[in-house]
């Protein structure tokens, strides 16, 4: 590869144009190695990191010697390209890193262990725990959501926690974080992209009924396996300054994203401001509790495994995805459940023109029909590593594909398909030479 390097930067016309990408039955060979990067993920669990780093590195190679890309052939258009999407990258690793150390401090908080005081003694209150934790979802990642209602649910449960529940505390973080731009990585995503928050927020129509489905039957199936034990924890008392952090950390994202794309749209694309306010509300508040900052080296890890596959997504031939529709949406759902759902939303972004709403419960609750659909399920079958079967997860949580299909079609037989205009300015190319018409 070291080699090439100077060859590509004294001779980009080495790349292809890209109106004439090379394909392989008809795909572009873009999408085939992005596609083997997603399936390599799926299927060497331990090595993701090193999966999407690789896969990474083949697609800018391939790109820099064939291809090339928007900005430019070769190396030059390959650096003009990282040029483009350093804020999003930026933004999104200050919010995975800062969103971590927020979870901890609401685990800390001593709230989630307060809260099982609350839930009926029945199949009820694992119900309720689930209501619990799409709510913690709406405000918090939904990683951290999920890890929170495991947590609990191996406390209330005597360390039993079937399969079938743990699908539905996966299905819940998701729909909890679809309808919210600060639950889930893709609605973060659509909002530092210019997404307004209000764009996503009818999710909640399908992700609502999808939780009544999926709660119920996970409910009863956990009830006949190992009924609720509660523990009073009567000298358990919140901790308010943890809190406090929480809600300022929250409140400097939403108030900087709100300045920048509300008053200052020309400076959204300059600077990562939003990563860097929620960076400012940690080191205010290190006087008011000390941050775990030991979990920072494996979130750096997961943060730049995800940054991988969004760098490898925004590199994609977007002209040749199929348009935008409810059909599309409700596809993506179920490619969210074998491929991670980070990709495919920095995908339809750049090809813009869907219903966000709609879009963002696909992309996250269809993460959740199958274990390594989505990080929330991820991080949860690291606690759970029964969960890590996906003919298991199928079998016994079979009711989080049937929500997820009843959620999609009553919210578009209530609210209907209503797509936006595309966002965001599409490139235009530089001008080609006209050629002469073929004769036929």
């Amino acid at each position: 590869m070291y080699r090439l390097l100077p060859l590509l930067v004294l001779f980009p016309s080495l790349a292809q144009a890209a109106d004439t990408l090379p394909m392989v039955g008809g795909i572009p060979v873009d999408f085939i190695l992005f596609a083997l990067t997603l399936l390599g993920v799926a299927l060497f669990h331990n090595a993701t990191l090193y999966v999407a780093l690789t896969g990474l590195a083949t697609i800018s190679l391939y790109k820099i010697v064939f291809t090339g890309f928007k900005t430019g052939l070769g190396i030059a258009g390959f650096f003009g390209h990282l040029g483009h999407e350093w804020v999003t990258l930026a933004n999104l690793f200050c919010l995975l890193t800062g969103f971590a150390l927020l979870a901890r401090h609401f685990e800390k908080s001593h709230v989630p262990v307060i809260l099982p005081k609350f839930l009926p003694n029945d199949w009820k209150g694992g119900f309720v725990l689930l209501v619990m934790v799409f709510v913690i979802s709406s405000f918090l990642d939904n990683i951290a959501a999920a890890l929170i209602g495991g947590a609990m649910a191996h406390q209330l449960f005597k360390g039993k926690v079937h399969v079938g529940y743990l699908a539905a505390i996966v299905a819940a973080s998701n729909a909890g974080g679809s309808g919210s731009v600060v639950g889930d990585t893709t609605t973060t995503m659509m909002w530092i992209d210019g997404i307004s928050p209000a764009a996503v927020v009818h999710a909640y129509t399908a992700a609502g009924v999808a939780l009544l489905i999926t709660g119920y039957f996970a409910a009863k199936q956990q009830h006949a396996y190992s009924p609720i034990l509660k523990n009073a924890h009567a000298g358990t008392h919140v901790d308010w300054g943890r809190i406090f952090i929480v809600f300022l950390m929250l409140a400097f994202a939403i108030i900087a994203n709100v300045t920048i794309n509300v008053k200052f749209p020309s400076m959204a694309d300059a600077f990562p401001f939003i990563g860097v306010a929620v960076w400012t509300a940690i080191i205010l508040t290190i006087p008011v509790r000390r941050h775990d900052w030991e979990l920072l080296p494996d979130t750096i890890k997961g943060s730049v495994f995800l940054l991988s596959l969004v760098t490898c997504a925004s590199m994609m031939p977007v002209e040749a995805l199929p348009p935008a529709s409810w059909q599309s949406a409700l596809t993506l759902g179920f490619v969210s459940a074998v491929f991670d759902n980070i990709p495919l939303t920095a995908l339809a972004l750049r090809q813009g023109g869907f219903d966000w709403g709609f879009l963002a419960y696909a992309v996250g609750f269809g993460g959740s029909m199958l274990w390594f659909g989505s990080s929330a399920g991820v991080a949860l079958s690291s606690m759970f590593p029964e969960a890590k079967s996906a003919a298991q997860w199928l079998k016994h949580g079979w009711h989080v594909t049937v929500a997820y299909v009843v959620g999609f079609f009553f919210m578009l037989a209530v609210l209907g398909w209503h797509p936006d205009q595309p966002h965001k300015a599409v490139a235009v190319p530089a001008p080609a030479a006209v050629e002469a018409p073929v004769a036929h």
